[in-house]
């Protein structure tokens, strides 16, 4: 597997605006997400717990999952969702803030939902390269190349942002995939408490959950055990807390983004310095760690 990833991030941002056509979608399965992130990345339940412990709990965020036709449900704030046990089942990823970005090849920045730790200036992410780097991102797009699904690559090539899969054969060591038999509990997680959920799941449906919301969710995660719907409680009230407090120079930059932001696939209207000095003001500034650059 070999990619060219310069000036892309095509798996980082929502860039269905410049191409809604070529652009994929997380929809299209029998288990649609409340949600409508872009290709949110699922982390495991020590990636979660790696964040949380860093600080960096206010980057995370829980997606649920309306059911398939034979899923066990549950209705939360008249929404029919997917559940184990009774128990509503989700993931944790990292937030899609907007940013004044440029990917797949295009030129003019433009205000685009893109990963918390991608760097709008170089197109890179910030925590490539560390221990904090996701599993999922990390072998991208070995598992699509593994099942013969279309990979961002071929849809960002379609879209005329270049050719990005240079190489599509798999890696031989590939790790097992998100979904599936032994994800729960270690990538998809079960809620323990669906009474608790009143008005959290209409919020998260709508986009405006609170912090307190998000903390919940990582830290029912962290509590998880994995091939198990039971959790440690202690473990998981300290992950919530550690989450809800949290506040890191990626919570300030979500917030700065936000309010910064036009609409979905508005023109930046700013020139490449005044950008640059924008995404260093918002991120850099804040303590966000650099990127290298791609150099010649």
């Amino acid at each position: 597997m070999e990619l060219d990833c310069e000036g892309c991030a095509g798996c980082c941002v929502d860039w269905r605006p410049l191409d809604p056509d070529a652009a994929g979608s997380d929809r299209t399965g029998s288990r649609p997400p409340l949600d409508d992130v872009y290709a949110l990345a699922p982390l495991t339940r020590d990636e979660v717990a790696r964040f949380v412990d860093d600080g960096l709990g206010d980057a995370l965020v829980p997606r649920l999952f309306e059911p398939a036709e034979r899923d066990d449900s549950v209705r939360i704030d008249g929404v029919d969702l997917a559940a184990v046990d009774d128990r509503p089942v989700f993931v944790v990823g990292l937030r899609k803030p907007p940013k004044p970005v440029a990917p797949i090849g295009t030129d003019e920045p433009r205000w685009l939902g893109a990963c918390a730790f991608l760097d709008p200036t170089t197109l890179q992410c910030r925590i490539h390269d560390t221990d904090r780097y996701p599993r999922t991102c990390a072998t991208y797009p070995g598992h699509n190349l593994e099942l013969g699904a279309e990979t961002e690559c071929e849809r960002v090539a379609a879209a005329g942002g270049g050719e990005r899969l240079l190489d599509d054969a798999p890696p031989a060591d590939l790790p097992a995939p998100a979904f599936g038999p032994q994800a729960l509990g270690a990538t998809v997680f079960a809620y323990p408490d669906p009474d608790e959920l009143d008005g959290v799941v209409a919020r998260l449906r709508d986009g405006e959950e609170t912090p307190d919301d998000r903390a919940r969710f990582a830290g029912a995660a962290v509590g998880s055990r994995p091939g198990s719907l039971s959790v440690a409680r202690d473990r998981m009230a300290d992950a919530r807390a550690a989450a809800r407090d949290a506040d890191s120079w990626v919570g300030t930059a979500v917030r700065e983004w936000t309010d910064r932001a036009g609409d979905d696939g508005d023109f930046v209207g700013l020139d490449a310095d005044a950008r640059d000095r924008l995404v260093r003001d918002v991120e850099d500034d804040a303590g966000a760690p650099g990127t290298p650059g791609w150099g010649d």
